[in-house]
């Protein structure tokens, strides 16, 4: 029998996985925290946070199923960085057969970009047939779609002195509006999602928060920190050696392709998402 307080979250020691745990668990949830390494100082985080924290691995389809039994909800997210753009779609796929044999009541789909096809993006292309397969399955579905992360200002496994300061402005223009959200605020509006399921199953949900161009980044990071970000250069060719060549074609797609945003409806989810210069000085001084 389902229980309905029981959220799985994949990819849980992750960035949006591991913020959708965190507020689960803050808002009173049951959290069972899936990841390949339950020993990491990630999972004894959410471990300590009162996380069941569960070995599981969504290459090996075998290891999700047991993992959901119970489940009322799972949040699934799949991270191509890490898995490479073919495993995404396995292991998308893997999630949503998993959760429909156990009779999962809700699953949020953490994906990306416009939403459309034909983009040429792999990771963008890859999550729209995740989803198609999810639906496929007829399972209770709401799908989350930010586009940029505020993280790629400032983490460091985003290279955002190579990215974010240098080659997405060239290849975006600096000028370009872009949609940005926190990868944080994602679990924010998750929890909102998995307690009001009549009002967002069946929903697609563009997440923005503000709207503002690389130089506009630029500007409230200087506001922010006292100082401009630093940048790194470095020719495309040598940045495609390490992270692939998906990352310059969306930045090129976004440069002659006007995304509309939806600050209102995000907001009408959270109101309290935040904007880049909340979310600068809140990172600056945390």
């Amino acid at each position: 029998m389902n229980d309905a307080g029981l959220v799985v979250v994949t990819g849980a020691t992750g960035r949006q996985g591991g913020s959708v745990a965190r507020h689960l668990l803050a808002g009173g949830w049951r959290v069972r925290a899936l990841t390949r390494d339950p020993s990491s100082p990630a999972a004894g985080r959410l471990a300590s946070a009162g996380a069941e924290v569960v070995r599981a691995d969504m290459a090996s389809p075998d290891s999700l199923r047991p993992a959901f039994a119970g489940a009322h909800g799972v949040f699934s997210v799949q991270n191509p960085m890490i898995s490479g753009l073919d495993e995404e779609v396995r292991q998308g796929r893997a999630v949503g057969d998993a959760a429909a044999s156990e009779g999962v009541r809700h699953v949020v789909y953490a994906s990306a970009g416009p939403g459309v096809p034909g983009t040429g993006v792999r990771q963008w292309e890859n999550k729209l047939v995740v989803r198609a397969h999810l639906e496929s399955l007829g399972l209770p579905l709401t799908v989350l779609r930010p586009m940029a992360f505020m993280e790629l200002m400032t983490d460091k496994d985003f290279y955002p002195a190579v990215s974010m300061w240098h080659l997405m402005p060239k290849l975006i223009g600096a000028d370009r509006p872009l949609l940005w959200f926190s990868a944080d605020d994602v679990g924010a509006v998750a929890v909102r999602v998995f307690a009001e399921p009549d009002r967002f199953v069946g929903a697609d949900l563009p997440l923005c928060a503000d709207v503002r161009s690389v130089d506009e980044c630029r500007a409230l990071w200087r506001e922010a920190r006292g100082r401009p970000p630093r940048g790194f250069r470095m020719p495309i060719w040598l940045f495609h050696r390490f992270v692939g060549d998906d990352l310059t074609r969306m930045w090129r797609w976004l440069r002659t392709h006007p995304v509309a945003a939806d600050i209102g409806a995000t907001r009408a989810i959270v109101p309290s998402v935040r904007t880049v210069r909340e979310w600068l000085v809140q990172r600056t001084y945390s």
